[in-house]
């Protein structure tokens, strides 16, 4: 029973891995496109994004809101195709860092607040990015073997 048990697992296992490509895929899909269709909509509404700004007192908040905003859209779409991925994440935190710090965290008062906010998670996902990368189904992935850049397996 032991060796059919272990004989399914590891089956199971190396299908899994064979596929392992496909999660970080999924991943930069779907949360590129949240990040895309934000930003697209708060470059839409820039003048309304801009007060929300001005109402969270962040410094010069219409050049603030227009990054924070081009910062969301560009670097959705960035994320979904996979095209400088650990280098779009970099901003990506920063903004996070900035909400967290100026907006979210007057509303946190302990521990699980904080583990429970979005902008906590979707920063979680950033790290995971940018220490991870793209995987393999990513245009950044192609321009390394392009470029000749041997990356670790």
């Amino acid at each position: 029973m032991r060796s059919f048990l272990a004989a399914r697992a590891s089956r199971l296992l190396d299908l899994l891995h064979s596929v392992r490509w496909l999660g970080p895929l999924v991943l930069r899909l779907v949360f590129g496109y949240f990040w895309l269709e934000t930003g697209i909509a708060k470059v839409h509404n820039l003048d309304g994004f801009t007060q929300r700004f001005v109402g969270w007192g962040i410094p010069f908040p219409a050049f603030s809101a227009a990054l924070s905003a081009w910062t969301e859209l560009l670097g959705g779409l960035l994320l979904m195709l996979g095209l400088c991925t650990r280098l779009v994440c970099i901003p990506m935190l920063v903004n996070m860092a900035v909400a967290v710090t100026l907006v979210v965290s007057s509303n946190l008062m302990g521990l699980d607040d904080y583990v429970e906010a979005d902008e906590i998670v979707y920063s979680l996902i950033f790290f995971w990015l940018l220490i991870a990368g793209p995987g393999k189904a990513s245009l950044d992935t192609l321009l390394a073997r392009w470029l000749g850049i041997r990356a670790a397996a």
